[in-house]
């Protein structure tokens, strides 16, 4: 059998060869969809299976942002698999609070100002400027600033000690200084200005951008930060309360009841496991915006530490910044101030406060979110982006949205054309007309076909178009939208494949009833049907007696061909993954006669199946030396032809109803009609 064995010297060797190969399962109901959100990552595909999910992970839509949240809820109405991606525009902001920068000022026994420093420092935009207030000896003293416009930061401050006469400047209390402006907030010595909101954060789009852009966060002193850009994080406040002695602090704080004990200092924290004091964080619900329910707190975590390479007794990572990027769902943190009681300050309004002389409390509520504008074809095209790998998602629908002009739908819809079609080559774009098209149009039918003449869709098998709108109640804002039918077609195929399968037009009163509809945005007569059906457009009727019913199957193919009909494009799809996946088992084998009979034993069981399950006709599988000859098998290639008779659904039904008289014989007639 070898030519060499495992022994040296007689033995028993035991061996296990595998001939088990088949072709898998493949998923076949799996939609894609790109919107515009409240909340969640950005340019990230997440898998969501309900709509308690989606709002979860995208936040309960509001009025401007109810068409998309819908429209993917309506396609998991019929599947449980849909990956949505959020995009924004550049005019979305992250909510967040930076840690103020803090002036303090050192004397000499004669009361003079020796020196002036500012901490932390850093993270400005432009040039501040330095007061001094109240002096005891009531004239303002010259302030020098030296500002780094380079490195964005204060090299020095220096006070005059002269008042001009010849007289020195000493204070018996210590000045208020204040600097404002830089981008910054406005913060004094033991005073704080609430005023002043921080500055616009840049947006951290997902979870990698974080790890990229955290860094630069911290050191711009920008600590605190919403988790996803919007102004739903505006709703968000956070509390930290650190270690002290006497664990007053901790007693004095709002959310101490939410905890088991105080937060250890370094004295006793080893016992923790953690290497440096330790720090309880809050997060608050502030306006109720999340929950519905203001001041709720929303996650807790505690016996955090203020040291980067400090461990929890399991040995897993306990720094602060670093728990909260695992774990929490609404905020991120750069990084943790060496101290709490050097940023003391007085507590003020919006919840931003340094509580108490020296104090261990730290809360700030997150401002300065903004959402996206109104999400335009490049927007679009870069979120359609992060799911054009077959190798890193598995897709079966990439839904359009409902664009307002024919130019926008026919740019979006061709980029998604030609993603299935010539990138994946493993799924199908469903799509509806443009939004004014239908919705309000005085002339729905000939707007759809105008539309489609002067914005012309790609010619692709790849490609379902539907016709109409949908009109759906919106529980979260209390009204009625219309939304683009296209996410419930593809939820009606995907439930079609469930049901049966791929191979079966979901076309009709078996498989095409749409769910949760109160209207259309018009409902199509014969002629308008007739019209539409011929531009490539499957209309969606209201039928009496049978509701809301997907009244075709065309892809939206030019030319006659099998494949202008979902069922046939959508049966080579499946065929194609599935078999594909088994051909990997035999990469790197030989192109011999064993290589080439086990590919037909794994794959003409399949074939046998989905015959018998109406899905062909016919099959023939050629895979032997008549296709695989010695110039293919020495350019290292291997080849099978996979011929299908694929079955063809009924689009159109004659019913002859024939009278005869009493005395004709039926096979008189038969043959006549």
């Amino acid at each position: 059998m070898a030519l060499y064995t495992a022994s040296e010297s007689p033995a028993i060797i035991t061996r296990e060869v595998d001939l088990t190969n088949g072709v898998p399962n493949v998923p076949t109901s799996t939609g894609a969809f790109v919107g515009d959100f409240r909340w969640g990552p950005v340019n990230e595909p997440v898998l969501v299976n309900n709509e308690a999910t989606l709002a979860n992970k995208f936040g309960n839509p509001d009025a401007d942002r109810a068409i998309d949240f819908l429209s993917a809820s309506s396609y998991l109405q019929y599947s449980d698999d849909l990956y949505v991606v959020r995009a924004i525009t550049t005019s979305t902001a992250t909510g967040g609070a930076q840690i103020p920068a803090v002036l303090t000022a050192t004397k000499n026994g004669s009361g003079i100002i020796t020196s002036v420093a500012v901490a932390p420092n850093g993270g400005y935009t432009s040039e501040p400027t330095v007061t001094i207030s109240a002096p005891d000896s009531g004239i303002t003293p010259a302030i020098t600033l030296n500002y780094d416009a380079v490195n964005d930061e204060i090299d020095g401050i220096t006070v005059a000690d002269s008042d001009g006469s010849g007289g020195t400047y000493r204070y018996d209390t210590d000045p208020v200084f204040t600097i404002t402006g830089g981008g910054r907030e406005t913060v004094a010595v033991n005073a704080y200005d609430a005023t002043n909101t921080p500055e616009t954060l840049p947006v951290v789009q997902n979870a990698d951008g974080w790890d990229t852009d955290k860094t630069g966060h911290a050191a711009n002193n920008h600590i605190t930060i919403a988790k996803w850009p919007g102004e739903l994080g505006n709703s968000l406040k956070v509390s930290m309360c650190g270690a002290s002695a006497d664990d007053s602090d901790f007693t004095n704080w709002a959310y101490a009841s939410l905890f088991d004990g105080a937060p250890g200092t370094s004295s006793f924290a080893a016992d923790r496991g953690a290497s440096n004091d330790e720090v309880h964080i809050a997060i608050i619900d502030e306006d109720g915006e999340f929950s519905g329910v203001p001041n709720r707190v929303l996650e807790t975590f505690s016996y955090l530490s203020l040291a980067s390479n400090a461990k929890t007794t399991q040995g897993t990572g306990n720094y602060a910044p670093d728990v909260v990027a695992r774990s929490s769902n609404y905020i991120w943190i750069a990084a943790m101030p060496a101290a709490f009681g050097s940023n003391a300050g007085t507590a003020t309004a919006n919840g931003k406060n340094y509580a108490g002389s020296g104090a261990l409390v730290h809360t700030v509520s997150l401002v300065n979110g903004s959402n996206s504008g109104s999400l335009t074809s490049a927007e679009y095209a870069t979120g359609f982006a992060t799911v054009n790998d077959p190798n890193g998602t598995a897709v079966d629908f990439l839904i359009a949205p409902g664009m307002g002009s024919a130019s926008d739908q026919q740019t979006v819809v061709n980029n998604m054309v030609n993603i299935a079609e010539n990138t994946r080559k493993d799924c199908v774009v469903v799509t509806s007309p443009n939004r004014t098209a239908v919705v309000g149009s005085a002339t729905p039918r000939a707007s759809i076909i105008a539309a489609q003449t002067s914005n012309t869709f790609t010619r692709s098998s790849y490609l379902f178009a539907d016709a109409n709108y949908l009109k759906v109640y919106d529980k979260f804002n209390d009204n009625y939208v219309f939304i683009p039918a296209a996410s419930s077609t593809a939820g009606i195929m995907a439930a079609s494949d469930n049901e049966t399968a791929p191979w079966f037009s979901p076309a009709g009163t078996r498989r095409g009833s749409y769910f949760g509809v109160a209207s259309l945005a018009f409902n199509p007569d014969k002629s308008d049907r007739d019209e539409l059906y011929k531009a490539g457009y499957n209309p969606i009727a209201n039928l009496p007696g049978q509701g809301v019913t997907l009244f075709g199957d065309k892809t939206h193919l030019s030319r006659p061909s099998a494949f202008d009909r979902i069922n046939v494009r959508r049966l080579f799809l499946t065929l194609e993954k599935a078999i594909s996946s088994a051909a990997q088992n035999i990469l790197f084998e030989f192109n011999d006669e064993f290589t080439r009979a086990e590919f037909v034993n794994i794959v003409e069981p399949v074939l046998r199946n989905v015959q018998g399950r109406r899905g062909i006709t016919d099959f023939k599988l050629v895979c032997d030396e008549t296709n695989n000859t010695a110039e293919i098998i020495d350019t290292n290639q291997f080849i099978a032809n996979i011929f299908i008779k694929p079955a063809r659904s009924i689009n159109f039904i004659t019913l002859n109803f024939v009278a005869v008289r009493s005395g004709v014989s039926f096979e008189e007639v038969v043959g006549a009609v």
